[in-house]
């Protein structure tokens, strides 16, 4: 029987320029709000800490300087 990747969570590995996918799924969570992100609609991320966010406003919450 073949698995969907459907509805499933993808497990990445984010670089400076892209990610790569270690466990395949059609999603991601942010880190910051807890909402689902499309791989398709991934567009911030941290390589350092391995997260993804929502948008510019999530990433800010977490990268801004205190």
């Amino acid at each position: 029987m073949l698995m969907s990747n459907t509805d499933r969570p993808a497990r990445l590995h984010y670089m400076a320029n892209g990610f790569r996918v270690l466990s395949p799924g059609d999603h991601v969570v942010c880190a910051v709000t807890g909402r689902r992100i499309a791989l398709e609609d991934l567009k911030y991320w941290s390589a350092a800490r391995q997260e993804a966010y929502a948008d510019a406003q999530a990433t800010a919450q977490v990268l801004a300087p205190q």
